[in-house]
């Protein structure tokens, strides 16, 4: 058994921009010490944070990867809900964004949109002015952009197709352990430098049906992000303990189905033969000398790695 770990990553979402009630929007949540980390905050991340029993206001930093909005609104109600004095939020210092340029930018216009329930909630609620204020921090290049009581995060640029920049993953190292986040990309070298030796690989996936290829969109959509065999290559390269999927793009057409987990297994399986796990919302991960996986409210290693 692995000995009890404090540095624990949770899939918040690991849907797509689909309104699947199992698949929330992406959000990825670490835990790394007394630290808290969300990794974009997609539709319902503030539910999922609640059936964790993590209060909203104790969030340390929320991560941006890029400015797809199924990444990103679940911001205001991180945001807004976190300041509420109640147990499940209760912020009374700044809520803090990291993300590439366009963070500043994001974060400005919710503040004008929102300053209306702003204004009412300090005066009717007497919310604190501080648990509502927003602290941006911008980057334009590879490199760290938080670090904290041992806890170091390292942004690096990804490619989720030339119009869509910029688009970042991240590596968390904590402890001697590292957790590597792709983001949304394609097939990418700098996922295979920064995911070396990674103790906990979480990388996005889409697959579609060979028969439904032909269709334009289904190629658009393809072309900025990962296949299952290329995927399997990036693991291959990187070696880490244990793989793991999220942000997974099923398509589908028409009367043509979504391929399935099956499918998604046996063609990673054509280029990687290591651990696999097939991200689900709620599913977490204890990083320590191995990588133990439970889905929430079950005992640890009640699961089947493929």
């Amino acid at each position: 058994m692995n000995r009890s770990s404090d540095f624990r990553v949770t899939l918040l979402g690991t849907g797509v921009p689909t309104p699947l009630p199992d698949r929330f929007g992406p959000g990825t949540l670490v835990e790394a010490g007394h630290h808290k980390l969300l990794i974009d905050a997609g539709r319902g991340a503030t539910i999922r944070l609640y059936q964790l029993g993590v209060p909203l206001g104790r969030i340390d930093a929320l991560l941006l990867t890029h400015y797809h909005s199924d990444h990103t609104s679940g911001i205001p109600d991180l945001w807004l809900t976190g300041w509420l004095q109640s147990h499940y939020a209760a912020r009374t210092e700044p809520f803090r964004v990291i993300g590439p340029v366009g963070a500043r930018n994001l974060m400005s216009s919710l503040e004008r949109a929102y300053a209306l329930d702003i204004e009412i909630r300090i005066a009717d609620e007497k919310l604190p002015p501080a648990g509502v204020a927003v602290e941006v921090a911008e980057f334009d290049a590879d490199g760290t952009v938080y670090e904290h009581d041992g806890v170091k995060v390292i942004a690096f640029e990804v490619d989720h197709g030339p119009l869509i920049k910029p688009a970042y993953g991240y590596r968390i190292e904590y402890g001697g352990r590292a957790v590597v986040v792709s983001g949304d990309t394609r097939y990418n070298e700098n996922v295979v430098k920064y995911g070396a030796g990674a103790d906990l690989l979480i990388h996005e996936v889409a697959i579609a049906r060979p028969e439904l290829m032909p269709e334009a969109f289904i190629q658009r959509i393809m072309a900025h992000h990962t296949t299952p065999r290329e995927a399997g290559m990036v693991f291959s390269r990187t070696k880490p303990k244990l793989a793991v999927y999220t942000h997974l793009v099923f398509l589908a057409s028409g009367q043509i189905p979504p391929a399935s987990v099956v499918d998604l297994v046996a063609q990673t399986r054509q280029t990687y033969g290591g651990p696999l796990q097939v991200g689900e919302d709620l599913m977490s991960f204890e990083v320590g000398e191995v990588v133990q996986v439970r889905r929430h409210e079950e005992p640890v290693g009640n699961m089947t790695v493929f």
